[in-house]
């Protein structure tokens, strides 16, 4: 086989893996997007009072027991939250590098 066909062939391969990561990426984006609200009604939830009175109440077992209540629980929506960030700074550099080098 010619370098020029392997060439073109690896390049065909790369071709199609690029465009699998952006087709995926722009779902994956979409889906983000669309739940942006719902992150920022959680954050305001979690770091205003009514959360810490739910918490409360359900350590006091004043909830139903099946109830879930992964929201109450101390890590969840902090953690969803410091994720949210690193996603954020991530997709920036993301595009610091893309700006400089072919776009």
């Amino acid at each position: 086989m010619s370098k020029q066909i392997e060439r073109i062939m690896a390049m065909e391969d790369r071709l199609d893996r690029c465009q699998d990561a952006a087709d995926r990426m722009l779902d994956a984006l979409y889906v983000y997007e669309t739940t942006f609200a719902d992150l920022q009604k959680l954050a305001g939830y979690y770091e205003g009072k009514q959360w810490m009175k739910d918490f409360e109440d359900d350590e006091k077992g004043k909830l139903p027991h099946d109830l879930k209540r992964g929201v109450l629980s101390e890590d969840a929506v902090y953690d969803l939250l410091s994720d949210s960030k690193e996603i954020s700074v991530r997709m920036l550099k993301i595009v610091e590098r893309m700006m400089g080098t072919i776009l």
